[in-house]
C-alpha cells in the first residue's frame, strides 16, 4: 500500500471499524462504490467477509456478471439471491417513494441471509455523495440498521474511485450506474417488457463504443442521455441507432441536450 493511503485516516478509521465489526455482509451490486467497501472488508476480515448480491428485473445481467467476476477474481465468497420486485405493487407503481420500499425489500433479504449464516453485521456502499441527492431508500436502510461506512466517514466519490485505482481494485474506473427502474418518470407503472427494453436499448449504445450514458423510458418516446464529448459519436450513429431502438420497441428516438446526469428523472 501506497505510503499516501497508510497516512489516509478516513482509510484508517474504516478499516478499524470493520476489523473490529468480526464479520461482514457486504451488499454488492458490481459497482465502483460497494466494489471498494468488499475489497477493504475482505482485505480486513478474510473469509469472514463475504459479498452478497441481490438480483431482480431492476439489474441489468452485465452487472450481475460483473459481480461475479469480480468475487471470483479476488477469491471472495459470493452470494447472489433473486427477488420478485415486480410482484410488489409498492414497487411496481413506481411513486416517488419506490426507492423506499424496494430497499426495503432487498435489504431485508440480505438480512435474512446473513443472519443466517451468524453475521451480524450488514453494510453497503453509499458514499457521502449520495446524501446529496434523493434517496428515498436510505431511510429504509437506517430502519433496518444496515451500515454505510463509506458514508460515515466521509468517503465522496472522487475519493472512492482514488483509493480504489490505488488498492488495484479492477472496477475502479466503471461508469456509474444505477436500477432499471430509474430509467422511467415517477407514476408509469414498471414491467417486465419495459425494462428489457431499456436494457437492449443502453446495451445496444455500449455495444457501439458509447460508455457513461442513460435512456430514459417515456412511454413509447427513448430519451437517450450521453456524455457531451460523445454527442458527436452518436449523431454519427444516429440512423443505426433509430433502426434499433424502433425494432426494440420505440415510436421515437431522442438525444437529451443536457447530456448524461444521475438522477435526472428527480428534476421533476
Amino acid at each position: 500500500m501506497s505510503d499516501e493511503l497508510e497516512k489516509d485516516e478516513a482509510l484508517c478509521k474504516l478499516k478499524h471499524f470493520l476489523k473490529q465489526k468480526g464479520r461482514a455482509a457486504v451488499a454488492f451490486s458490481g459497482g465502483t462504490d460497494s466494489a471498494l467497501l468488499l475489497k477493504i472488508a475482505h482485505n480486513v476480515l478474510g473469509e469472514k467477509c463475504v459479498a452478497v448480491t441481490v438480483t431482480s428485473d431492476f439489474m441489468a445481467e452485465s452487472e450481475a456478471a460483473a459481480a461475479k467476476d469480480f468475487c471470483k477474481a479476488e477469491g471472495i465468497s459470493h452470494f447472489m439471491l433473486k427477488i420478485d420486485v415486480l410482484g410488489d405493487e409498492c414497487i411496481a407503481e413506481n411513486s416517488r417513494k419506490r426507492c423506499y420500499f424496494c430497499k426495503r425489500k432487498i435489504f431485508s433479504a440480505i438480512k435474512e441471509f446473513a443472519l443466517k449464516k451468524e453475521i451480524f453485521f450488514v453494510a453497503d456502499g453509499s458514499n457521502k455523495d449520495d446524501a446529496k441527492d434523493f434517496r428515498p431508500g436510505l431511510k429504509a436502510l437506517s430502519e433496518l440498521g444496515i451500515s454505510s461506512p463509506l458514508m460515515e466517514f466521509g468517503f465522496t466519490k472522487e475519493k472512492i474511485r482514488r483509493v480504489a485505482e490505488k488498492l488495484n481494485v479492477s472496477l475502479w474506473n466503471k461508469n456509474s450506474s444505477a436500477c432499471l427502474a430509474s430509467r422511467f418518470p415517477y407514476g408509469q407503472h414498471l414491467s417486465r417488457e419495459n425494462l428489457l427494453k431499456v436494457e437492449k436499448a443502453e446495451n445496444f449504445l455500449h455495444e457501439n463504443g458509447l460508455s457513461q450514458l442513460r435512456v430514459r423510458s417515456h412511454g413509447n418516446i427513448a430519451r437517450i442521455e450521453v456524455m457531451p464529448y460523445e454527442m458527436e459519436k452518436i449523431m454519427f450513429l444516429r440512423k443505426k441507432v433509430c433502426t434499433e431502438f424502433k425494432k426494440i420497441g420505440y415510436n421515437y428516438v431522442t438525444l437529451d441536450m443536457e447530456g448524461f446526469r444521475s438522477g435526472s428523472m428527480n428534476d421533476v
